[in-house]
């Protein structure tokens, strides 16, 4: 290589490092899970939970008019979140957050928040 090239390579592997990081992370299948229990550790909440802390809190609880979403039928979770994403049901927030979801992370909120009290 000369150095002309040599330079164009050496300025495009900060943007090359973070793309492939991007990559893994998205392509990862445990990326949207906590690591599972180890000898003395308990379950915790499914990393992807934490985002719906922010408005919801770390437990669900809600408040205000956010509404509680610990204790909620699994089902009904997952035709709520659908008709969110659908377009189908009013929200200021909601509308706008469900099209970034899966069906299987939408599953597997609605698996965590229904078993929580």
């Amino acid at each position: 290589m000369n150095d002309s090239t040599l330079r164009q390579v050496r300025s495009r592997l900060p943007l090359l490092a973070v793309a492939a990081l991007l990559a893994g992370a998205v392509a990862s299948p445990s990326s949207a899970q906590s690591p599972g229990p180890g000898p003395e550790q308990r379950p915790g909440p499914p990393l992807i939970a934490q985002a719906c802390a922010g408005c919801h809190g770390q437990a669900g609880a809600g408040g205000g008019s956010v509404p509680r979403i610990a204790g909620h039928n699994r089902d009904l979770f997952i035709a709520q979140w659908k008709a969110f994403r659908d377009k189908q049901r009013p929200a200021i927030i909601m509308d706008r957050v469900a099209p970034g979801y899966t069906d299987a992370e939408v599953a597997l909120l609605a698996d965590y928040f229904s078993k929580l009290k």
